[in-house]
């Protein structure tokens, strides 16, 4: 008999603990969590999968590099920096974007800004005449396709909406 009132009484004091409680304190100052919002985990897995193929198009352009110089074609040393560390600046996109998709506005703040201030640059460089070939010029410009979509993506009503502008 012990043994059924113990029982009764560990689920009498059990209690349940609303979702917002658990989530923080700033969760339930400010309602339900935007980034939890369907079109804000959409717009991050494009961005997400943007910047996966902007990677792996740096990534290919790397391999054309060594690919002509291989075959004894010449490659400038503005070739071979590029080519290595466009890879690398993929690799720090897709930081910004996991930190940006957890809530960090820093984060997406950055990704925002990089995103329309990068191609730009890449392009404008590849425009001087005489820094790289234009076969080389053209795969960059194809490579930062995808880093323009993120600039469209970040920009969108989702991530606006999870994002709202400090007062």
């Amino acid at each position: 008999m012990e043994n059924t009132t113990n029982a009764t009484t560990v689920q009498t004091t059990a209690t349940t603990v609303p979702a917002t409680e658990t989530a923080g304190p700033t969760a339930a100052a400010t309602g339900p969590d935007p980034l939890g919002a369907p079109g804000a985990r959409a717009a991050f897995l494009t961005v997400r999968a943007a910047l996966r193929t902007y990677t792996a198009l740096t990534a290919a352009a790397l391999l054309a590099v060594v690919a002509v110089a291989g075959t004894g074609h010449l490659v400038n040393p503005f070739m071979w920096v590029r080519g290595i560390l466009l890879p690398l600046i993929g690799v720090l996109f897709g930081y910004l974007a996991r930190a940006a998709s957890r809530g960090s506005r820093r984060a997406f703040e950055r990704l925002r800004a990089v995103s329309v201030v990068f191609p730009l640059a890449i392009v404008g460089v590849d425009l001087i005449p005489g820094v790289c070939p234009w076969w080389y010029a053209a795969m960059q410009a194809l490579c930062v396709l995808p880093v323009v979509r993120v600039a469209v993506t970040t920009r969108g009503a989702a991530l606006r909406t999870a994002f709202p502008k400090a007062g």
